[in-house]
């Protein structure tokens, strides 16, 4: 649900953290689910999971931007 209701604290939810977390957190957890839902690294797994995931990458990415622009980082 957090994909698709835009607020702050759903961003947080995307890539699983809470408000609080430190900036090094927030990097480390966009990091750690881009590379678990990148499109290229799911293929093998066929092309309906592979949707999903790319729709699951497009989410983390626009949640990292927000939260980027939000902190200042």
């Amino acid at each position: 649900m957090a994909i698709f209701v835009k607020d702050t604290n759903s961003y947080y939810k995307i890539l699983e953290l809470e408000p609080s977390s430190s900036d090094q957190e927030v990097k480390k957890a966009y990091r750690s689910m881009a590379t678990r839902f990148h499109p290229d690294k799911v293929q093998h797994l066929g092309p309906e999971f592979q949707k999903m995931a790319e729709e699951k990458f497009k989410a983390i990415n626009e949640a990292y931007q927000q939260i980027k622009s939000e902190r200042g980082i």
